[in-house]
């Protein structure tokens, strides 16, 4: 199974390191997936229920909050809210880039985060919480020796899971001002509480809390003898097949997507580097999903077209539609129309009718072929046509193109 890895802007105008782990097929229903505190969108917690999803046709968005993993920024910058904040970018971006989510996963900070995320993501249906706290500020004990330090010198660096975070004061008083249990009881989503009874790092009192203030429809599942952070495959592999049958009764994996209105305006094209290879990109057209890459002659991986591969097929396919249009309009016996295309460079001074005559110009060399009892009129009209297509019209005209960084 795929995974299309790229980045995104975050809300502090950082590049957000994300995965998106795509089924073969495809997708039934996107999800956003939220990490623990420290974690990473990598961890093996996130890693693994993505990947279980992604088998069973659910993509998952997951993506390294400011500072950690990948993505740019400063940890000590960041704060609850600014990962919530995050969160909702995230889902922006797959909603131009792909689909909504439908599913809001969350593990442990991350949990909380997507709880205090999910009204601001309205295509959103169900909402998983593993081992999720009830008060964001419940992270605070994981360091609260420091406490009175980070509020004294307003940044202290603390070890937790064996490595070094600075966390400010600002971050203590973010957590603290957050009523999550008045946005869970306001949440109107489905919601699947999972937790160990056994966890000791966030103790089940909290899944209680959170279980008790949602309102129905809400599940609660044990995940028996797990810890908290899922470490054993077993028990991230049971957490997926718990989220996805449990999501059956709530998201709409058929969902056909909805026709596009004939008065809409032209769709953006969106091209976005994967990281698979040198040169592997994702190409999104609307609903359409396609890979672009290079031959292995150029240096690259031949898992899609190359970029001039897709120029020729917009002039073909351009061509072939033109064409089929005005057959019909005309009641003209056209069959099936094939055009075969191919791009090379050729020195300037072999072309005779070119007004270039220095250097190198490019050359599409287009063959049509007409199945049909046509005749050589009719033949003659339909290759004038062919060179009203509105592509080789663009190609032949001045093109200009503006190129801005993106805000």
């Amino acid at each position: 199974m795929p995974t299309e890895r790229f980045q995104f802007e975050g809300e502090g105008g950082h590049q957000l390191a994300a995965a998106l782990d795509l089924p073969d097929g495809e997708p039934s229903a996107y999800a956003l997936f939220a990490h623990c505190f420290t974690c990473g969108k990598d961890v093996l917690a996130a890693k693994r229920i993505a990947t279980a999803l992604a088998a069973k046709g659910i993509a998952v968005l997951r993506f390294d909050f400011t500072g950690l993993g990948s993505s740019e920024g400063d940890f000590a910058n960041a704060t609850f809210t600014s990962n919530v904040a995050d969160l909702v970018r995230a889902a922006n971006h797959l909603r131009e880039t792909r689909r909504a989510p439908a599913l809001l996963i969350g593990h442990s900070l991350g949990g909380a985060a997507i709880l205090a995320a999910a009204s601001q993501i309205a295509e959103a249906k169900a909402v998983v919480t593993i081992a999720a706290p009830s008060d964001p500020a419940h992270v605070t004990g994981l360091f609260k020796e420091h406490i009175d330090d980070i509020r004294k010198h307003g940044r202290v660096e603390v070890s937790l899971a064996g490595r070094p975070f600075a966390i400010t004061r600002q971050f203590l008083d973010d957590v603290a001002e957050h009523d999550l249990m008045a946005r869970v009881t306001l949440l109107r989503k489905a919601l699947l509480v999972l937790h160990s009874p056994t966890d000791d790092t966030v103790g089940i009192d909290n899944a209680t809390r959170i279980f008790l203030s949602a309102k129905h429809p809400k599940s609660f599942v044990s995940l028996a003898d797990a810890d908290h952070l899922l470490s054993q495959k077993r028990d991230s592999t049971y957490a997926a097949d718990v989220i996805a049958a449990w999501a059956e009764r709530y998201v709409d994996f058929t969902a056909p997507r909805q026709a596009a209105k004939a008065d809409e305006s032209p769709r953006h094209v969106v091209v976005r580097e994967t990281r698979n290879g040198k040169f592997q990109q994702t190409v999104t057209v609307g609903p359409h999903h396609l890979i672009a890459d290079e031959p292995a002659a150029a240096g690259g991986d031949d898992t899609g077209p190359g970029p001039y591969d897709f120029l020729l097929a917009g002039l073909g396919a351009c061509t072939s539609m033109t064409m089929r249009l005005y057959a019909d309009r005309k009641s003209l016996p056209l069959e099936r129309v094939t055009v075969t295309l191919q791009h090379n460079k050729i020195h300037a001074e072999d072309c005779a009718e070119c007004e270039t005559h220095e250097g190198m110009l490019d050359q599409i060399d287009r063959v049509i072929s007409m199945e049909g009892a046509l005749d050589a009129e009719q033949h003659k009209k339909l290759m004038e046509i062919a060179d009203k297509c509105p592509v080789h019209r663009t190609l032949k005209s001045e093109i200009r193109i503006l190129t801005r960084t993106a805000k």
